[in-house]
């Protein structure tokens, strides 16, 4: 199969996860590009960069026309990270394959633990939105970032179980409140990136982002629709197998 229908396909993927779960995208795009279409880790991690960035921002104005954006929240978490993710973007240009892959399984492992502790019925009222507690959402904001800048991830699959467990959002405000911490996060990691775009593949990353960006509509309309602890629980069944998969390849 060639490079570019794995891309289209791979895409298509990374976008309806980012639309249906406000996250998720990175941790899927990731492995696609170095496993199925052979990017060295530190290259995969700047191209799931370009490619979550336009992604998450499209999903961002799908849910924003939705009202399911909390701003003021999702800009204290965005603003915290911005930082540590340019720092840690400069830093993982310089780790050794291997440690990228090892921890970057660890990361997806643990996000799916956290989504499927997190998940819950959508039965019922939301829960009102607990006031905004800054100095908590500033240091879940900054914590995001470094994994943003350090493993090329938008953060958002870890974003959506603070802002549903710390903040008390409703699982639609989280997605859509993610998505704004993705995108600020992405764009302060890839301007010090500079070093490991030159090189990259794009004819094989502007299909990719084509349909990942087309995914993420129709995930948001999933999303609308689905119930999202059955979304949720099947993501992360998803990220466990990948963080297994892995894991086993950086200690082989």
């Amino acid at each position: 199969m060639s490079a570019v229908v794995l891309a289209l396909a791979a895409g298509a993927v990374v976008g309806l996860a980012l639309g249906a779960l406000g996250g998720g995208g990175s941790v899927l795009a990731v492995p696609a590009l170095i496993y199925l279409l052979g990017f060295p880790p530190a290259a995969a991690t700047t191209a799931s960069l370009l490619i979550v960035t336009a992604t998450s921002l499209t999903a961002l104005y799908a849910h924003a026309r939705a009202g399911n954006v909390r701003w003021r929240a999702g800009a204290l978490f965005a603003a915290a990270g911005l930082v540590p993710a340019a720092l840690a973007g400069a830093v993982a240009a310089r780790l050794p394959h291997w440690l990228l892959t090892l921890a970057f399984a660890a990361v997806a492992a643990l996000a799916a633990v956290r989504m499927l502790r997190c998940a819950r019925p959508d039965d019922g009222p939301p829960r009102q939105p607990s006031a905004v507690r800054p100095v908590r959402a500033a240091g879940s904001g900054a914590g995001l970032g470094a994994l943003t800048g350090l493993l090329g991830v938008g953060g958002g699959f870890l974003a959506v179980p603070a802002l549903v467990t710390v903040l008390a959002f409703e699982m639609r405000a989280a997605v859509g409140t993610s998505l704004l911490v993705i995108s600020a996060n992405s764009l302060a990691s890839l301007a010090t990136r500079g070093a490991t775009a030159s090189g990259l593949d794009w004819a094989v990353i502007a299909p990719f982002t084509a349909t990942a960006v087309l995914g993420a509509w129709d995930g948001k309309r999933l999303a609308a629709k689905a119930s999202g602890p059955v979304l949720q629980r099947a993501f992360a069944v998803v990220l466990l197998a990948v963080a297994a998969f892995m894991a086993v390849d950086a200690v082989t």
